[in-house]
C-alpha cells in the first residue's frame, strides 16, 4: 500500500501530450475537477497539483505562468505532471494558468473550459510531513503505522509499522522544533513504551513506571528539547444509537505531566493529576514561557457528553525547574461556548489556533468541528471559515515559517479523514487544498485514515532494525 510510486510519467501519456488536439467548443466556466484546487495559493516548492476530471475519456490540461513558460500534458481521466517541469514552472511564477481540455460522451470533439488561477505564493513550505496511517476508530485493526511524505514529491515511507512492535498500536508522535532528529512516539502492547529520539539518538522510556501509574499520551516537546508535557488518559469509545455523530471517545480519568529528559524523570503538579479536573492536548508556547492545555470538570461519561466542555488555559513554565505557574484561562467554554481542544501557537506566539465543538473531548468524532484561531494580543477571533466545511475538521499543526497549516478533514465522505493544506499570510487564511497524490484518486481509494499531520524539515532516519529491537528485548 505505501509503495512510492514512480515518479515517470507512462509513455502513453507521452505520446498523447505530444499529439495534442484542439478542442472544438469552448465554455465560460470552469472545469469540474478532483481535487478542488481552483483558485487555491500553493508554496512553490509543492509537488504538482495532480487532478482529475470526472468521467472523461481523455483530458488535456496546459499549464502557464505570466511568461509564457507553460507545460502540457493528457491523459484518460487524469494527469500526472512530471515533478521537475512542474518546480521549473513555480520557481519564479506569482499564478499560473491552467486549461483543461476534455473529451467525453457529451463532448466527443471535446470541450475547452476557461482557465482558472493557482496562486503561488513565495514561502515555501516544509518539505515533509509525518501521519499516522489507521483505520476509522471504530473498526477493528491489525496494521497501521506512522509514515513520512514528501511533499515536494510523492515519496512516503515508514517511520515505524507495527509489524515491528508486535501488532500493537503506535501512536502519540510529535517533533521538537519541526526537527527529524528530536522526536517521539508511544507504543502499546507487548514491550511497548515512550520512544525518545533526541539529537539523533533513541531509547525507550517507561513514563508510566517513573510518574506511579501515568503513561505518556498526547505530548508536546519544550522549545529547548529538554522536556516533553504529556497527558495521561483513560480512554474508551461508545457507540450512538441515533445521532449525528457515529462514535463518542472520552476520558474517564486524564492528567498533566511533564518528563525532564536531562534528569530522566517525570515531574508531577498535584493541582494537574488530581481527580477535580481532566487535562489534556498540552501544548508550549514558541518560546517556552507557557504550556497550554485543554480541561474540564469530568461528568458521567458517556451519558452526559453534552454536559462535557472543555477550556484552554496556560500557565507559566520554569525552563530551570520544570514547575508550572497560576492558571490563566485563554478561552472560556462558559463565556464563549462549546469545547476547546488542542491549542497550536503560531510560531512568532501571536495567535492560537485550536479546534471547536459542541461538547466533549475529541472533536475529531463530531461533525460540527471546526478550526477557529484567537489573536492573543487581543483576545479577537480570527476569520476562518475558509478552513471549515459541514464535516469535521480537527488535528492542525503550523509549519516552521508559520505560514502554512496541515490540518484533518472529514469533508469529503465523513469517515476518512483527509490532509489539507492552508496558506495564513500574517492577515487571512486562503483556499485550502487537499495534499496532492501522485495518482488523485487514491485519495478516493485508500481505505485508511490520516492522523497527527506534524511537518518536519526532513526525513527521520531510523534503522527498522534498530526500532524493532526496542519491542524484542524485555
Amino acid at each position: 500500500m505505501m509503495k512510492t510510486r514512480h515518479l515517470l510519467l507512462p509513455l502513453l501519456v507521452l505520446l498523447v501530450s505530444c499529439h495534442g488536439r484542439e478542442a472544438k467548443e469552448r465554455v465560460d466556466a470552469w472545469p469540474e475537477i478532483y481535487p478542488d484546487y481552483i483558485g487555491v495559493t500553493v508554496p512553490r516548492n509543492i509537488c504538482p497539483l495532480n487532478f482529475s476530471v470526472p468521467n472523461a475519456g481523455r483530458m488535456q490540461v496546459v499549464i502557464e505562468d505570466e511568461k509564457g513558460n507553460s507545460v502540457e500534458r493528457s491523459g484518460t481521466d487524469h494527469v500526472e505532471i512530471p515533478v521537475k517541469a512542474w518546480h521549473k514552472l513555480l520557481s519564479d511564477a506569482s499564478e499560473l494558468s491552467v486549461t483543461v481540455s476534455v473529451w467525453d460522451e457529451e463532448h466527443k470533439d471535446g470541450v475547452a473550459y476557461k482557465p482558472f488561477p493557482v496562486h503561488v505564493s513565495k514561502d515555501d513550505i516544509d518539505p515533509w510531513i509525518a501521519y499516522r496511517l489507521i483505520p476509522p476508530g471504530y473498526e477493528s485493526w491489525n496494521r497501521m503505522g506512522i509514515y513520512q511524505r514528501n511533499i515536494t514529491d510523492f515519496h512516503v515511507e515508514p517511520i515505524i509499522e507495527n509489524s515491528q512492535n508486535n501488532k500493537g498500536c503506535v501512536n502519540c508522535h510529535s517533533f521538537a522544533n519541526h526537527s527529524p532528529l528530536d522526536f517521539t512516539f508511544h507504543a502499546r502492547g507487548k514491550n511497548g513504551g515512550t520512544i525518545v529520539m533526541r539529537d539523533g539518538k533513541m531509547k525507550k522510556v517507561d513514563i508510566k513506571e517513573m510518574s506511579g501509574g501515568r503513561h505518556g499520551s498526547y505530548n508536546i516537546w519544550h522549545p529547548s528539547k529538554r522536556y516533553i508535557a504529556f497527558s495521561s488518559n483513560a480512554t474508551h469509545q461508545a457507540f450512538y444509537g441515533q445521532s449525528k455523530n457515529k462514535i463518542e471517545v472520552y476520558d474517564l480519568w486524564s492528567d498533566l505531566i511533564v518528563y525532564d529528559i536531562d534528569r530522566e524523570q517525570v515531574l508531577q503538579d498535584e493541582r494537574f493529576t488530581d481527580s477535580l479536573n481532566l487535562e489534556m492536548f498540552p501544548s508550549f508556547s514558541p518560546d517556552g514561557k507557557w504550556l497550554y492545555f485543554s480541561t474540564a470538570k469530568p461528568v458521567n461519561m458517556p451519558m452526559e457528553t453534552d454536559r462535557l466542555h472543555y477550556n484552554i488555559v496556560r500557565v507559566p513554565f520554569d525552563e530551570a525547574t520544570g514547575k508550572l505557574g497560576d492558571i490563566d484561562t485563554v478561552y472560556s467554554a462558559y463565556r464563549q461556548g462549546g469545547t476547546a481542544m488542542m491549542p497550536r501557537l503560531t510560531p512568532d506566539g501571536r495567535y492560537m489556533l485550536f479546534s471547536l465543538g459542541e461538547c466533549g473531548g475529541f472533536n475529531l468524532y463530531h461533525t460540527e468541528s471546526d478550526l477557529k484561531m484567537m489573536d492573543l494580543e487581543t483576545g479577537d477571533m480570527v476569520p476562518t471559515d475558509i478552513l471549515n466545511s459541514p464535516r469535521s475538521e480537527s488535528h492542525h499543526g503550523w509549519s516552521s515559517n508559520g505560514k502554512w497549516v496541515v490540518y484533518m478533514t472529514k469533508r469529503f465522505d465523513g469517515r476518512y479523514t483527509r490532509l489539507m493544506l492552508a496558506y495564513w499570510d500574517g492577515q487571512r487564511f486562503h483556499k485550502p487544498f487537499l495534499l496532492p497524490q501522485q495518482n488523485p484518486e487514491d485519495n478516493l481509494l485508500l481505505l485508511m485514515a490520516y492522523n497527527v499531520p506534524e511537518f518536519i524539515k526532513g526525513p527521520v532516519v531510523v534503522s527498522k532494525d534498530a526500532m524493532a529491537n526496542f519491542f524484542t528485548k524485555e
